[in-house]
């Protein structure tokens, strides 16, 4: 994982807890339908950030390592989850987990993986993983062109925001077979939506990594922009964000790299 993608979240801790999207509860329906996932099993969530996912699975029973390299994300993940007994938080990276060979059941990433050395990281899955153990990887991916509302928010993007076009998922997405091979896998596509005020319009945007903070010289053209979106577009005072929220899952056999 490059260093910059391991800290570029640093300073938006907080909009990212209040404002990013959650996971659909169908996906871990289909990972105990199609994975066999019981509560005593071990996971490794990396990447696990504030800890969105992460909670998910706790909530199913599991034990978690909640493995993430961002000191501010590690920390408020734990912060928000200290309840839960079965949580272990690392700092560790999706190439160099700390963890023990052959330790967990499965490993998930989240809204992650398109930050990976993918090459490194799944040598290092392949090594976690118990025989069997399976591998998932999900994406929230916005739906950019469904609504008028959509649309315009995806041009400020990408009029607007620092790296956009560089750091889209679906130049990871795109590549997944190659991850998986020569192992099979399969892919799911779930529903989702949010639904916001401006100011938690203002607050998702502002959770991006690619959005310009104050004092950077998009980021006034770039508000005046979307409140004028928000005010074009918002029904109630509300506006919606829609999502396809893709699940891939599958085996990594440790012999084969990419």
């Amino acid at each position: 994982m490059a260093k910059y993608s391991t800290t570029r979240f640093s300073d938006r801790v907080e909009n990212y807890v209040r404002y990013r999207p959650g996971y659909p509860a169908e996906v871990l329906d289909l990972l105990r339908a199609e994975c066999g996932l019981q509560p005593d099993h071990i996971v490794a969530d990396i990447a696990s950030g504030t800890g969105v996912f992460t909670r998910l699975l706790l909530e199913n029973g599991n034990s978690v390592f909640a493995v993430e390299p961002n000191a501010e994300m590690r920390e408020r993940g734990a912060h928000e989850l200290e309840h839960y007994p079965r949580l272990e938080s690392v700092a560790g990276t999706a190439e160099e987990t700390t963890l023990r060979s052959g330790s967990v059941d499965f490993v998930t990433a989240a809204q992650a993986a398109h930050w990976f050395d993918l090459a490194r990281a799944r040598a290092e899955f392949a090594r976690i993983l118990k025989p069997a153990g399976w591998c998932v990887l999900i994406w929230n991916e916005r739906r950019t062109a469904s609504t008028a509302f959509l649309r315009e928010y995806e041009e400020l993007l990408l009029t607007y925001g620092t790296d956009y076009k560089e750091v889209r998922h679906e130049r990871t997405t795109a590549i997944i077979h190659e991850f998986f091979a020569p192992a099979a896998y399969e892919e799911r596509v779930f529903d989702l939506r949010q639904q916001f005020d401006y100011e938690g319009t203002a607050g998702r945007l502002l959770s991006s990594s690619y959005a310009p903070l104050e004092g950077h010289p998009n980021y006034v053209p770039m508000m005046r922009e979307l409140e004028r979106i928000y005010r074009a577009h918002a029904r109630e005072n509300m506006v919606e964000f829609e999502y396809n929220t893709r699940v891939y899952y599958g085996k990594l056999d440790e012999a084969q790299n990419l």
